[in-house]
């Protein structure tokens, strides 16, 4: 239940912090996100129709369409945050006064700075508020491409119309900065921004260096077992999880005490669980 209300308080700021994004910045500028918020954007401007309404009503056959492959807790806390985004941008234009940032090109910096901050949010909390990425996994296992390139397809189309629907297409050019923004942001929300590294040491000195990384980096290390391709021989690899910016210290160190030792190193995009200090274990 902890759990719940906890998801339930980040996707509501969420989502507002989205929708403000969207009425402070982007909407009165003629700039538009990618996916079904483009879509209710545009729709907004050429029939006059509530943007809140749009993005509900545009929204719910994707939230259904999921319901059959993404299970219901994560229906229930997307057709939640899509409802309270679409709540939001009703009102965020009485809440702000009308009052909006008009220089375009701060609009689509600052919009999507903001608007990714807000999805983020909204994605960590196990839903989502744009039902392309949910048409997308559903087409990718049927036809054979990546869910991204389904979503850069959309998007590309979606941006392309909002040149014809603006009649100006800096508008597009604009949405598409703020979009990459956005992305981007969405990923420093999700990830954090301290960003680990795995490493596998492959080394006949497994247990000194092993000591080695866990004296000098207080850190712990998990020791897998392997076997030589070559030599058939049993092998052990030194496993840990460090911080990127002491990534080069550890080789220094690795290489001092076995020269010929191998390493890999690999993005860590998030850390969940066991404990890593030098007093605990994997």
């Amino acid at each position: 239940m902890k759990k719940v209300i906890s998801n339930l308080v980040v996707m509501t700021l969420g989502a507002m912090i989205a929708a403000f994004a969207l009425e402070a910045f982007l909407i009165p500028n003629k700039i538009i996100d990618g996916g079904i918020l483009g879509i209710s954007i545009m729709t907004n401007y050429k029939t006059d129709f509530p943007l809140g309404w749009c993005i509900f009503l545009l929204n719910l056959p994707f939230i259904f369409l999921a319901l059959q492959k993404m299970g219901k807790a994560f229906v229930a806390f997307t057709f939640y945050a899509v409802s309270v985004l679409s709540v939001g941008v009703s009102f965020m234009p009485v809440w702000l006064n009308h009052k909006h940032v008009s220089d375009p090109f701060l609009a689509c910096i600052f919009g999507g700075l903001i608007l990714g901050a807000g999805v983020g949010l909204v994605l960590r909390s196990n839903s989502s508020l744009d039902g392309t990425e949910i048409l997308s996994i559903r087409l990718s296992k049927k036809w054979g491409f990546s869910v991204g390139e389904f979503i850069m397809f959309f998007n590309l189309f979606i941006f392309t119309a909002a040149g014809f629907v603006y009649n100006d297409w800096r508008s597009s050019m604009y949405s598409m900065i703020s979009y990459f923004i956005a992305y981007r942001v969405i990923d420093i929300v999700i990830e954090g921004l301290n960003e680990s590294k795995s490493v596998r040491i492959v080394t006949e000195k497994h247990t000194d260096i092993g000591n080695a990384i866990m004296e000098n980096f207080d850190i712990s290390v998990t020791y897998l077992k392997a076997r030589g391709g070559y030599s058939g021989q049993e092998k052990k690899i030194i496993f840990c999880v460090i911080n990127r910016l002491e990534i080069a210290k550890l080789k220094q160190l690795v290489k001092n005490v076995d020269e010929s030792a191998f390493i890999t190193i690999e993005n860590v995009h998030e850390v969940d669980g066991g404990r890593v200090k030098k007093h605990g274990h994997f």
